[in-house]
């Protein structure tokens, strides 16, 4: 299957705008010295340079390394039955987006939609991608994007024999997936990493790209714990080693044969590798990996709030240092939080004593938790701070556990808000609790944050309003207070956030 291809902003930086620059003396033994080879100098006095013992150690080669893992790693094919859906037959533009051929032949003769009793005929869709052994006894692990909806699995192993798989658990927040294989045989595996990689590490990844089966790339660990907005939890390893269409479920292993991540998604403005993917840690993996074999589905921590980073603006009007941690727009009711006393605009800066650093590490923290443990939050309050302990219960499986509620507000220098307001129980609709928003200047800076008509402001600077004069005077207090930025607590149609708006 496809590695998720358009998961961050794609952005190329073009061959000719690029430099490369080789250093080298014009003095021979300067050359030799930046330069090494098999006839070094070494002046008197000096020692060979600190890495040419660990360059001497490094790989010629990773065939031993292949050798030893490419036998647990698996091509997954899979069968997918549907209705037949295109565009259209043809390239006319007449048909609408999900009409079926037989829709639009019947729709030329005055009928919109099929004759009684005719049903849209079904395809079978057919896909590849990756996958490897994880015991002996036939566990395997994939994407779950690879099995998402599949009718059928199907693996094939390095030696060329196949069998028919089953699918023991998904996890569609992760993209992981859990399968196996039952057959009187004892599978060659590969084992998690348990020592996460650092960047710069070597990194071998193996799959079945375009479906032409095992092939091996090799590259390094370019970055850790990136977030590319796929899921509430992202917390990718970024590889050069090229991955492509089909690798999707593949491993990355490092020099020692261990899995340090599954392959899950690509940067490509083309649909073919440009040296930039992602890999799920092996660390997560391990987690959900385990819970899929037990239960099938993955259980989570869940505190039950609305949490968004805080921005520079926010911690400038909140009178923070730093702009680390997650604030708390609105606690649900009756949720773990609520009942505990986090209340709006608290600022959670530690989880069980070790410091977060926004609220992407919050929700993956507290999502890694089982539900009914205890978990401390220091909480910002008020200028204060204090310790605050909540029983998490266990995430609702109708609910998105995002841990980004609103944006964040973008920074801004605008001398006004560019704002018209109204005391909310004068609006029909509106509710009885707070200003809202009549009107927004289209080019003031409201209108750049996020503001829209109907948008009601609950609190201004952490004080409630109901009218007008009240936003007003907050503001004033503000100016006077020497902030730049002002906090306002604000409720549109389907979420609570904060957002600090620059005070000209």
């Amino acid at each position: 299957m496809t590695p998720s291809e358009t998961p961050v902003p794609q952005k190329k930086t073009p061959l000719s705008a690029r430099r490369f620059v080789l250093l080298a003396s014009v003095a021979g033994v300067g050359a030799a010295l930046l330069l090494g080879g098999p006839h070094e100098t070494t002046l008197p006095g000096l020692t060979p340079p600190a890495h040419a013992a660990d360059a001497v150690r490094q790989p010629s080669g990773f065939a031993d390394l292949v050798a030893k893992v490419k036998p647990a790693v698996i091509s997954v094919r899979v069968k997918i039955e549907q209705t037949a859906e295109t565009t259209g037959l043809g390239d006319d533009g007449d048909s609408q987006p999900g009409e079926a051929p037989l829709q639009k032949f019947f729709k030329q003769f005055g009928n919109p939609g099929l004759p009684n009793g005719m049903k849209q005929p079904r395809q079978t869709v057919t896909g590849e991608g990756s996958g490897f052994f994880i015991s002996p006894d036939g566990y395997a692990v994939t994407n779950n994007h690879v099995v998402d909806h599949a009718n059928s699995v199907e693996i094939k192993t390095d030696d060329g024999a196949t069998y028919t798989a089953k699918v023991i658990g998904t996890d569609p927040k992760t993209d992981l997936a859990l399968i196996k294989v039952d057959a009187k045989t004892q599978f060659a595996y590969v084992k998690f990493s348990d020592q996460a990689p650092r960047v710069g590490d070597w990194v071998v990844a193996v799959g079945n790209p375009f479906g032409l089966g095992g092939t091996v790339t090799a590259g390094i660990v370019s970055a850790r714990g990136r977030d590319i907005g796929a899921g509430p939890y992202d917390d990718y390893i970024q590889i050069d080693a090229p991955i492509n269409k089909g690798n999707s479920g593949g491993p990355a292993f490092d020099i020692d044969g261990n899995v340090i991540g599954v392959n899950t998604a690509i940067y490509s403005p083309s649909g073919g590798s440009v040296g930039i993917g992602f890999d799920i840690p092996a660390e997560t993996a391990k987690l959900v990996v385990a819970q899929l074999k037990d239960s099938g589905h993955v259980t989570r921590g869940w505190i039950g709030v609305q949490i968004q980073p805080v921005t520079a603006d926010i911690a400038e009007s909140l009178g923070m240092k730093q702009a680390q941690g997650a604030i708390v727009a609105e606690p649900q009711a009756g949720s773990p939080a609520a009942k505990a006393g986090v209340e709006a605009g608290d600022v959670i800066t530690a989880l069980n004593g070790t410091p977060v650093k926004d609220s992407r590490e919050v929700a993956r923290k507290i999502g890694a938790l089982a539900p009914g443990s205890a978990v401390k939050l220091d909480i910002l309050r008020n200028g204060g701070t204090k310790t605050i302990t909540v029983t998490l219960g266990e995430m609702p499986n109708d609910r998105q556990a995002k841990a980004e509620i609103a944006p964040a507000a973008p920074a801004n220098g605008a001398p006004h808000l560019g704002l018209q307001v109204a005391p909310a129980n004068e609006v029909a609709g509106a509710g009885d609790k707070g200003v809202v928003v009549t009107g927004v200047e289209p080019a003031g800076p409201a209108a750049e944050h996020g503001f829209k008509t109907g948008d009601v402001i609950l609190e201004v600077s952490g004080k409630p309003v109901a009218k007008p004069t009240d936003v007003r005077g907050a503001l004033v207090a503000a100016r006077q207070q020497g902030k730049h930025d002002v906090l306002l607590r604000l409720k549109s149609a389907n979420a609570t956030r904060f957002v600090a708006l620059p005070l000209g």
